[in-house]
């Protein structure tokens, strides 16, 4: 049964459009697709679409963004793309870290008053000498929590992976995307703040063990303003090695004699990850990960695009539904308002026949109160943010 061509079939049908010289099928497939990615997910939650992500922790890494889809070209017409969206909608309780029990929220408030953020004090950690731009000098604490691109710098970087590991500076990702963890200054000789940063790009190198290699940079304005540091990128060249921080640096200028170069970076204590924060499409979790460590979270999935194959329709009991969702667009852009108007009830019959799949699964669980346990199924943990 091929369900796309079916569902094709019954637009035409429902748009008086019954062949492909008034309107393409490669039209009416991307009137599918904006439908299917675009609305489904924002107007009903379906329990079909309810599963688990899975991702391996790096050591020494706590931030992780939502996962993006691969791009998608159509088959029939390879200029129609679907760019980079995120593989899920969003992320819920239960969490798991190797099969243990850990909180779960999405306030920072509260995330960051029970594990701060605090920034360690400045520390000097060299002397400039009017005329040297090279140093080597340690972190006042190690291992170092790096810094981190966001999903927005990722998706403009023309990745889809995360974190980005580089040989070389990538500088179109914009400057509000960064969130460095590592920050290096001095005054220079007319009296500004000269200032060098990690870039939450990672050194790409061969068999590097447990060490994390970052980028440095120079930080700017926005929105493209942050630069790469001259001299390249390598194990001896501007970078820092977060966990035994160890930092190799060239400054954009030389600090002046007598001038103190000073470090500042975040730090925790790393061990087996207790707790998650999913804010800005970010998971960030506490303590830092010493090891790999196998996180589970509930999420429920974004729908996937139709482009690559006639069977990429995973529920034939959606079928009608996604075929009067998209002719109600087509409706709507050509101004068709009366036949709009007399397809609506159907269109919003079909949402209710497929969003009783999901009603059905969701209100066979009692809702948990203070007065019950909920489904234990024989143990568990019901742990909160701000618990150890």
């Amino acid at each position: 049964m091929d369900m796309l061509a079916d569902i094709l079939t019954y637009i035409r049908r429902i748009i008086k459009a019954p062949s492909n010289s008034s309107i393409p099928d490669s039209l009416l497939i991307d009137y599918v697709n904006r439908f299917w990615i675009m609305d489904v997910d924002a107007r009903i939650q379906l329990f079909d679409l309810k599963t688990v992500y899975q991702f391996e922790t790096i050591p020494g890494v706590d931030q992780y963004n939502m996962p993006l889809y691969q791009i998608q070209t159509e088959t029939t017409n390879p200029t129609q793309e679907i760019t980079p969206y995120p593989v899920y909608q969003g992320f819920l309780d239960p969490c798991f870290v190797n099969g243990i029990p850990i909180g779960f929220g999405t306030e920072r408030g509260t995330f960051w008053n029970a594990y701060p953020k605090y920034l360690q004090a400045l520390t000097t950690v060299g002397v400039g000498d009017g005329s040297t731009t090279q140093f080597t000098f340690n972190l006042p604490f190690n291992p170092a929590i790096p810094g981190h691109v966001d999903l927005t710098g990722i998706v403009l970087s023309g990745s889809t992976t995360d974190p980005i590991f580089t040989s070389s500076f990538i500088d179109n990702i914009p400057t509000t995307s960064v969130k460095p963890g590592v920050f290096l200054t001095y005054t220079d000789s007319v009296g500004n703040t000269v200032s060098v940063t990690d870039s939450g790009q990672f050194l790409n190198i061969a068999n590097p063990g447990q060490n994390l290699y970052g980028l440095l940079m120079s930080p700017g304005s926005s929105p493209m303003g942050n630069a790469a540091l001259s001299g390249g990128y390598d194990l001896t060249t501007n970078t820092v090695n977060y966990n035994t921080g160890v930092v190799n640096v060239t400054f954009p200028s030389p600090p002046p004699a007598g001038a103190n170069i000073q470090a500042q970076c975040y730090f925790y204590e790393q061990g087996i990850p207790r707790v998650i924060l999913y804010y800005d499409n970010t998971i960030t979790i506490r303590p830092p990960p010493n090891t790999q460590y196998l996180v589970e979270l509930t999420a429920y999935l974004s729908p996937a695009a139709f482009l690559q194959t006639t069977n990429a329709i995973q529920f034939a009991y959606m079928c009608e539904y996604i075929a009067r969702g998209a002719a109600r667009k087509i409706l709507s852009d050509t101004g068709d308002v009366e036949q709009l108007q007399m397809y609506e009830p159907f269109f919003k019959e079909q949402e209710m026949l497929v969003w009783k799949r999901s009603q059905r699964q969701f209100t066979s669980t009692r809702t948990q109160t203070i007065f019950s346990t909920g489904g234990n199924y024989g143990g568990g943990n019901n742990m909160n943010i701000g618990t150890s």
